[in-house]
């Protein structure tokens, strides 16, 4: 068994909309970015919910066009056991602060679980979250995940009331 580590989170003080994974994949840990590997559906569907190419950008302009749409990301996994990247081999594992990157994050109205792993991972700290966040379960952008991508766009719609509306350009 592997010890895998997360990304620090991107988040910034107008994230409005923080979604969470699990843990990244292999691909992710060696390239050092969220959602690196080209069959993970992730930036596909955050192109169609910001309606914007994110699919064609450079990986530092996918992640200013999140943080200026008030959408952040992190893990709920700080680290763990795991070979390979399927979230069923996550074993050992140690869960991130979520209340205390929660509680920095003024304007947050949602979180969001992208995938069964996260969600059930980290429901069980927000329980104790601030009353006024919303929290929602996504089907996986994972490609183990085989829900036909168009079903995964119109669940992933529903983050769209909690996009920030102060876009800001930098």
């Amino acid at each position: 068994m592997n010890s895998k580590q997360c990304f620090p989170p991107v988040v910034n003080e107008n994230t409005t909309l923080l979604i969470l994974g699990s843990l990244p994949g292999d691909r992710s840990l060696a390239q050092g970015e969220y959602y690196a590997n080209k069959q993970n559906s992730f930036w596909y569907l955050m192109s169609q919910l910001l309606r914007t190419d994110l699919v064609h950008l450079n990986y530092q302009d996918r992640l200013a066009t999140l943080l200026g749409n008030g959408v952040g990301l992190w893990d709920v996994v700080a680290d763990a056991m795991r070979d390979g990247s399927l979230d069923s081999r996550i074993k050992e594992h140690r869960s991130n602060d979520l209340l205390g990157l929660i509680a920095t994050l003024p304007k947050l109205k949602a979180v969001a679980f992208n995938g069964k792993t996260a969600a059930r991972l980290g429901q069980k700290q927000l329980v104790f979250a601030r009353e006024a966040i919303t929290t929602i379960e996504l089907p996986s952008s994972s490609p183990a995940y085989t829900l036909a991508v168009h079903k995964k766009v119109d669940r992933w719609q529903e983050l769209q009331p909690f996009l920030s509306t102060e876009i800001t350009v930098e």
